[in-house]
């Protein structure tokens, strides 16, 4: 034992002391451009992103999580609200009160609650199904090539079924960048929207979530019958790319890093995507309408 902690002493002593981060003194912090706000407004913003902790479960304050893990996408939706809040001369205390009531943050206070306070989410346009009038609204953010989405379907399909007048489904894009052809897919099923085919589509790739790509999703859209100079002008299209990051941004408002996040009534769900789970929240949500 002493011959071991003698040996890890000497290992600590020989190996180099590793650098403390400067995320601190940073003024340039990944993600965020600052270069508009004046300096006192850069001033109030690097005050804030370093005394504020990131929601994310680390024990990071938002600047050093932006310096020492740029890909933290909660630590960057909160950096941007910040700077945003600054540009529109909020002051510092609004600026703060954004902030702690930033769907982000509040989850992060929330972790053991299934159901987070409601919050608003676009869903004009967004495909659905259901009842148009439904009382319960079940908005998803999903990615094509995520396999958890794949086996959150048949659950949601189920509670659908279970009831069938009473609760609709919409659908938001949330490709994320660790899977190579989800943002791609997140247009082609737009595309596919657009000739009212979007289910049909949407089935397919989940099902070959695998094979998605640009050939195999054209393929595809043969198969169901559309219009396809039409769908590939849409596919392409620059205002597609930007649905697609508008529903991006949308997510992320509302506090979703992971897929696939439901919300029901705009309330953040936290709880298995499974229908023996899911019912009693639905049945419950039902008696207060």
């Amino acid at each position: 034992m002493l011959r071991t902690l003698t040996l890890l002493l000497l290992a600590a002593a020989i190996l180099p002391a590793q650098p403390p981060s400067n995320w601190q003194a940073a003024t340039i912090l990944p993600g965020l451009d600052m270069k508009a706000l004046t300096p006192a407004q850069q001033k109030v913003v690097s005050t804030i992103l370093r005394d504020s902790t990131c929601p994310g479960g680390c024990p990071m304050q938002l600047a050093q999580c932006r310096v020492e893990d740029p890909g933290c996408s909660q630590s960057l939706t909160l950096s941007t609200l910040v700077l945003e809040a600054a540009a529109a001369n909020k002051t510092a205390p609004e600026i703060r009160k954004i902030l702690a009531d930033s769907p982000l943050v509040k989850a992060g206070t929330q972790r053991d609650r299934i159901l987070l306070d409601p919050v608003s989410i676009n869903i004009l346009g967004a495909p659905f199904k259901g009842p148009a009038n439904a009382k319960i609204t079940i908005v998803e953010f999903s990615d094509f090539q995520c396999p958890f989405c794949v086996k959150a379907i048949p659950q949601l399909d189920a509670l659908l079924k279970a009831f069938p007048n009473d609760v609709r489904l919409v659908y938001k894009q949330f490709p994320l960048d660790t899977h190579s052809q989800a943002a791609l897919a997140s247009r082609a099923s737009l595309a596919a929207h657009a000739q009212g085919k979007f289910w049909p589509l949407h089935d397919k790739m989940y099902a070959n979530s695998r094979a998605i790509n640009r050939q195999t999703v054209l393929d595809w859209a043969k198969e169901f019958g559309l219009d396809m100079p039409k769908f590939t002008k849409v596919f392409d299209a620059p205002e597609t790319h930007a649905a697609v990051a508008r529903d991006l941004a949308d997510g992320s408002r509302a506090g979703v890093s992971a897929t696939p996040t439901i919300y029901i009534n705009g309330k953040k769900y936290q709880g298995a995507l499974d229908l023996a789970k899911l019912s009693p929240i639905i049945a419950n949500e039902l008696k207060g309408k």
